[in-house]
């Protein structure tokens, strides 16, 4: 059974390093996470020039010191995460638990397993930083409305695509009759492909209708892709104008009267007074 730590139990210091950490609230965590936030975008460029084999000859050795600088922080960070969390087997088990552990942990594989053939799988599993990106999500109250935008029009938008999908799966076997496998429409799936690339509006060209008919269904299928692409659009821009709505609260900040804050804040954005509770 794990311990269950009671605010009398805590010491100050993992109080002050929950209040950094994890609440973006005030001056200091704000800090924090724009340092963060840095060494997340700096470390996902070493890993994206690092594949550059001119970079890589000419720069090898102090990408490999900036990388293990950034490991070291990530690994500093990952630590103070667990330790001030309020219940840290599940941190560690959250999404964002394992991109943090999947972020240092090849550089530590490295040196255990040495070898020409692993480094090259090494450099591979370090592109897992780039699902640190993901992280500034949580730190921007815009990247969480966004997704609780997302999740809000969920099953609105599966909906549309099931719609697609239907209208694909009518379109390709009657391109697949209507062409033949003379014309590039060897079987139904490729006759998918072909009704997906042309429904989205894409266009490879990489097969196209002959005959009239077959024309005369690519243009409908074009005409449609164009009226059905800013149906999602149009879905997701209501769910973020209703999460507006409901992420504002009415508490009014008492040291410079502003009003419209986040639901869930403690302190003003505007001078970082502590809001008062309503009522």
């Amino acid at each position: 059974m794990v311990e269950q730590h009671t605010p009398a139990q805590e010491s100050p210091l993992r109080l002050k390093l929950r209040s950094i950490i994890f609440d973006t609230d005030t001056a200091a965590g704000r800090y924090f996470d724009l340092v963060v936030i840095l060494c997340i975008i700096c470390s996902v460029i070493l890993v994206l020039i690092d594949t550059v084999e001119s970079i890589h000859a000419k720069y090898g050795f102090i990408i490999q010191v900036l990388e293990w600088f950034f490991t070291v922080m990530f690994t500093i960070e990952y630590g103070l995460r667990l330790y001030c969390s309020t219940s840290p087997w599940r941190y560690g088990r959250s999404f964002y638990g394992i991109v943090d552990l999947l972020s240092v942990l090849p550089s530590y594989l490295a040196l255990f397993l040495p070898g020409a053939n692993f480094t090259l799988i090494i450099r591979i599993l370090r592109l897992f930083r780039i699902f640190r990106i993901l992280k500034l999500l949580r730190y921007l109250s815009e990247g969480t409305l966004l997704l609780r935008a997302l999740m809000q029009s969920g099953r609105k938008i599966f909906v549309f695509f099931f719609s697609v999908l239907l209208i694909v799966l009518v379109l390709s076997p009657v391109m697949y009759v209507v062409e033949g496998p003379a014309n590039g429409f060897t079987s139904i799936p490729k006759s998918i492909y072909w009704a997906i690339v042309t429904i989205t509006t894409v266009g490879y060209g990489d097969i196209t209708p002959k005959t009239v008919l077959g024309q005369t269904i690519a243009s409908f299928t074009m005409l449609l892709g164009y009226s059905i692409i800013a149906i999602p659009t149009g879905i997701l821009t209501a769910s973020i104008h209703n999460e507006m709505g409901r992420s504002r609260n009415s508490r009014v900040c008492h040291t410079c009267k502003k009003a419209g804050h986040e639901q869930y804040a403690n302190f003003c954005d505007r001078c970082g007074s502590k809001l008062e509770l309503e009522g």
